[in-house]
């Protein structure tokens, strides 16, 4: 299966899942199960399941055939080429391609002086109206493609605004870009450009990140520190005819390969295999040269061979769109294809199903809690009843009695449960003060001060040192004071369910680890911009800006997503004693209106009885329905989701509909 069926799979699959999780919500809300920490985490489901995103990036120097390459694998459908893919340079800024089906289908170019600014990228995708938009038209790829040609436009400026742009380095003459006889010098007109449009695979959640040349890269803090390394998989390419060079080998170490990563997610494409198709050579002759770029390849960048996969994405392209099977394969292509498909696609799924399913294992044990109470209620209702049976009018009486004194105690429980929430919400503030957006600026603070500082920043290194230490030191305050709020729940709940018969149980409390994780990533791909190769860039003041303004950004979301899991867990926790108050309260209301018929009228007491068991029977049909529900969700995961049941018809009904 190719990357395209495969991803197309995955989002016929995300679709539907997401289909069946809110009919599960209709379900249970339905029979009065969907309490506000289980809706709130089937609307968090869902909305993982729709809008997870794969991201790809393609990284490579000028002239590699990188464009070439994704007109190969995503659009040949068009029939002919969309990126613009000419020789020489093409892509003269970052591009990401995807779909948002809120913004027109457009392309969006951010003007190459924005870089005078200290906003980072990520701000700048905040204010549209700076942006100069181009309308497209999916249906034209004549049209599109004419569009596209605009992320390859430039401009010719001075030395001094090539400085100031950062694409003119007085100490490094070598990599600084040629002067033509009037002195002007090439630059790139956009600073980042942003395609929208409804291609099958960018709406089902494919993002491409095309990447320019290390000149470029280097010169943008944030797309080497945020976003290619936040990409599900990188593709580098190299030329097959060339083999590894120093500039290739400089964007590999600098930007794809931090210390401590792995490189299972990195893919080399060794591409224009063709260059090495010789007349006056044998197909085995070729396939040894190949065989031996492929290998020195491998040993260079410190990869097993399988990473390195040689191909023909010209050639692939033109074979798509003649339709020649031959020169397809001769391409190889569809083994590219494929490693994506297996590597990148398998992964994703299984990160996304893994954590799925831990979700409805969670709901199901908070739904399956409140059918416990339910439960045990009847069954003090039945054991309640039947002991009336034969009883005179006066024990009647006491008993109605003795559920009012029950209530009445039952009351007091507002005092303690109050005290208890008081003391909860007081540690939870202190989290939430952690994990704040004010105390994360302060936090940045120092470093901030720290980079300002004019001239060479030898010490820089350690100044993000003492930051991130910092950070870990108050997500781990918050991993503490997690522990003891989940202690001091455990222990209440404990006595609540002694004094008052609850069922109550402290939800699983948020893990911080993996947020420590995030930490350790960020400071690692900081750290490895921070070599001596950046040291110069540091001496701008607002080159340094953008770096912190783009850390901070990528810190907002690790810390903002570390609130929102900590939200939950205080909702899941509050909403268990809202329940079981609510459940309690209207157990006593049934049990004084039955012993109320029951004195009216004789046979009200086995109607009452009789009332009972169908209820208890209605609770074991609802408990094995949801048994039945969530086990579909967490099983197989599979295209097939749905039982042969009674429920099928209403899920192709509305797979119908959604369609």
């Amino acid at each position: 299966m190719s990357f395209n069926q495969k991803f197309d799979q995955h989002g016929i699959w995300r679709r539907e899942f997401a289909l069946r999780l809110r009919l599960l919500a209709e379900w249970m809300k339905d029979h009065d199960l969907l309490d506000a920490a289980v809706e709130e985490r089937l609307h968090r489901l869902e909305l993982q399941v729709r809008s997870d995103k794969v991201m790809v990036a393609f990284v490579a120097e000028v002239s590699r055939g990188k464009s070439e390459l994704i007109n190969a694998i995503f659009f040949a459908g068009y029939g002919r080429r969309i990126m613009p893919a000419s020789a020489g340079r093409t892509t003269m800024c970052p591009t990401e391609l995807g779909y948002d089906a809120d913004v027109p289908q457009c392309l969006r170019l951010l003007p190459i002086e924005t870089r005078l600014q200290t906003q980072a990228l990520m701000e700048w995708r905040m204010v549209p109206e700076k942006w100069t938009r181009v309308d497209l038209d999916v249906n034209d790829p004549a049209q599109l493609a004419r569009a596209l040609e605009k992320v390859a436009e430039v401009r010719h400026v001075n030395q001094e605004e090539a400085r100031a742009l950062g694409f003119w380095h007085d100490e490094n003459p070598d990599d600084n870009p040629p002067v033509r006889a009037d002195g002007l010098i090439e630059v790139p007109r956009w600073r980042h450009a942003l395609i929208n449009i409804a291609h099958p695979l960018l709406k089902q959640g494919l993002v491409i990140l095309d990447t320019p040349g290390l000149n470029a890269i280097g010169a943008e803090p944030e797309l080497t520190v945020s976003l290619i390394p936040q990409a599900h998989a990188a593709i580098f390419i190299l030329a097959a005819d060339t083999g590894v060079t120093k500039s290739d080998l400089a964007i590999w170490r600098e930007h794809l390969i931090t210390e401590g990563d792995g490189c299972e997610s990195r893919l080399v494409v060794l591409n224009k295999i063709d260059t090495l198709w010789d007349a006056l050579s044998t197909p085995e002759q070729v396939q040894m040269q190949i065989d031996r770029q492929v290998a020195t390849t491998a040993e260079i960048l410190g990869l097993p061979r399988s990473q390195v996969i040689p191909v023909s994405a010209q050639k692939g392209l033109v074979a798509k769109v003649t339709g020649d099977q031959a020169l397809l394969q001769a391409s190889r292509l569809p083994a590219l294809e494929l490693a994506l498909a297996g590597g990148v696609m398998g992964q994703r799924q299984k990160i996304l199903r893994a954590a799925v399913a831990d979700g409805i294992r969670e709901l199901k044990a908070e739904a399956e809690r409140a059918m416990h109470i339910r439960r045990r209620d009847l069954a003090e209702q039945m054991i309640e009843l039947r002991g009336l049976r034969g009883k005179n009018v006066s024990v009647i009486h006491h008993m109605r009695s003795r559920i009012e004194q029950e209530r009445a105690e039952f009351d007091t429980s507002g005092a303690k449960i109050h005290a208890i929430r008081s003391v909860h919400l007081k540690l939870l503030r202190e989290v939430f003060n952690l994990l704040g957006t004010p105390t994360l600026r302060a936090e940045l603070a120092e470093l901030t001060h720290a980079l300002k500082q004019p001239g060479i920043k030898l010490g820089v290194k350690k100044a993000y040192g003492q930051t991130f230490s910092r950070l870990r030191e108050s997500l781990q305050k918050s991993r503490i004071l997690g522990g003891e709020i989940q202690s001091m729940l455990t222990a209440s709940f404990r006595q609540l369910n002694a004094e008052f018969s609850f069922s109550l149980q402290a939800p699983k409390e948020p893990d911080f680890t993996r947020y420590e994780r995030d930490l350790e990533s960020i400071q690692r791909s900081h750290l490895q911009y921070l070599g001596l190769g950046n040291m110069l860039k540091l001496s701008q003041p607002e080159f340094c800006d953008r770096l912190v303004r783009a850390l901070a950004t990528r810190l907002r979301v690790v810390y903002e997503s570390a609130l929102s899991e900590v939200e939950l867990w205080n909702k899941s926790a509050s909403s268990q004693l809202d329940v079981q108050l609510r459940e309690r309260r209207r157990n006593f209301s049934r049990r004084l209106e039955a012993i109320e018929r029951i004195r009216e009228a004789a046979s009200g007491l086995n109607e009452r009885i009789a009332e009972i068991a169908a209820q208890e029977n209605v609770l074991n049909e609802l408990d094995a329905k949801l048994a039945e529900l969530t086990s579909h969700l967490v099983g197989e995961l599979s295209l097939r989701f749905f039982p042969a049941d009674e429920t099928d018809a209403t899920v192709r009904a509305a797979l119908t509909e959604a369609a």
